[in-house]
Parts: structure tokens; sequence; C-alpha cells
């Protein structure tokens, strides 16, 4: 059985709590189902560039920020 890659999307999930904003709202400003929303935050399944996009405009800070490829680059 092949291993599932693991995504690095903790930063999403701190943001959003940082904010006192449940899963559920998220998923329902970007128009998801809840579990979906839930596979993205957790790591099991790729965020689509779109969702992404969307995410960083209502938090207001850079793709490369919500998915930590910032800090990647620098070291």
């Amino acid at each position: 059985m092949q291993k599932r890659p693991t995504y690095k999307y903790q930063r999403i999930r701190d943001i959003r709590e940082d904010k006192d904003l449940t899963q559920q709202s998220i998923a329902d400003f970007l128009n998801l189902y809840l579990n979906q929303y839930r596979r993205y935050e957790n790591g099991e399944t790729t965020i689509p560039v779109n969702i992404l996009k969307k995410l960083s405009k209502f938090y207001k800070v850079s793709m490369d920020y919500l998915t930590e490829i910032e800090e990647e680059i620098k070291h």
C-alpha cells in the first residue's frame, strides 16, 4: 500500500484560529463542504491554487506565506 503524501498547511489552521474563526465559517466562505476544508487543513489533500488565492486575499497574506514556502526559500 502506497503512503499518501502529507502537505504542510499548519499555517492555514493557525491563522484561522488566531482570528477566532471556525472551520465551518471558512468552508462556507470558500463554498466548500466542511469535510473538504478539513482535509485541506489536515494536509490530507492538496489545496487547489484557486482556494489558496481566496484564502490569501481573505487573510491579506501571500500564498507563499500560507503554504510556508517563504520560509523554505530563505533557508
